[in-house]
């Protein structure tokens, strides 16, 4: 290897057959999503495989998703919940995370543990006051796009918070300084120098956030409407209660993949990054 390690044989083919085995599922969704729904039902997805010639592949399920699920407007939903649910909670926590580690203020590391405990309360105990918040007899939101966002952006700022805040207590506390002695400002400091340093945490969390929204299920059916429904919800509805549209359902899931994968090795690199540098120093 580059440092002058040899590469170990075992644990080439340790890792390959790791990442084989994490992909066939994948493979397995792919491959029935081409295949008729007698075809699917009369076999496994490697049957096709080992006989493709013996197969009746089709088109038809992916047509199906689009004409009568309408999968083409839950794809933009899900990126219109997706996006703004990712970007401000980072924007939020960013600032926070400056504050916790190059201010100093009364209360400021009891502040943080309690916001690191938040972590542990599941989300769930919270629906239904939320509900109630959002709904009729209070804010009035529920149903439209600012309401998951809101909640997302609850829920998310505790992680994001600690990981900002553990990447920036490893960066060098005297490039602030000597910027605050050249007579710059937090802000200045933070958009700057601070930004630009800790792009490969925020990236991280990005990612991590993003992919959350997207495949989230329980408050995107909860807090919006049949109108404004998100790529998983409408997935969810696909199959019926008898079984009927499994054949569909597995083109649909291949579908809602396509964008969290775009998205995850856009930022992996960032992601790897970012973990790693996060977890070390506290």
């Amino acid at each position: 290897m580059k440092d002058g390690r040899r590469r170990s044989p075992f644990s080439m083919v340790t890792m390959f057959l790791l990442a084989l085995l994490w992909t066939l599922p994948t493979v397995g969704l792919l491959v029935t999503s081409f295949r008729s729904r007698d075809d699917a039902l009369s076999g496994g997805w490697w049957e096709a495989i080992i006989n493709p010639f013996g197969t009746s592949w089709t088109l038809s399920n992916y047509t199906a998703v689009f004409d009568q699920a309408n999968m083409g407007t839950a794809l933009i939903n899900g990126l219109a919940v997706s996006i703004p649910a990712t970007i401000i909670p980072i924007m939020f926590a960013a600032f926070a995370a400056y504050a916790f580690t190059f201010l100093q203020f009364r209360f400021k590391e009891t502040l943080f543990i309690t916001i690191v405990a938040v972590m542990v309360v599941p989300i769930h105990v919270a629906f239904q006051p939320l509900l109630d918040l959002f709904g009729p007899r209070g804010l009035g939101i529920s149903g439209e796009y600012l309401a998951v966002w809101l909640l997302h952006t609850g829920f998310g700022m505790p992680l994001c918070i600690y990981v900002l805040r553990n990447y920036m207590a490893s960066l060098p506390f005297s490039v602030v300084e000597s910027a605050r002695i050249d007579g710059c400002s937090n802000f200045q400091i933070f958009w700057r120098l601070v930004a630009p340093m800790a792009m490969p945490a925020m990236a991280a969390f990005a990612t991590l956030q993003f992919l959350w929204v997207w495949n989230d299920l329980l408050i995107a059916k909860l807090f919006l409407s049949p109108d404004n429904t998100t790529v998983i919800v409408q997935l969810q509805q696909l199959l019926g209660t008898q079984g009927q549209g499994a054949e569909l359902l597995t083109a649909g899931a291949f579908i809602s993949m396509v964008v969290p994968m775009i998205v995850f090795f856009a930022l992996q690199n960032f992601l790897v990054r970012g973990m790693t540098s996060g977890a070390v120093k506290g």
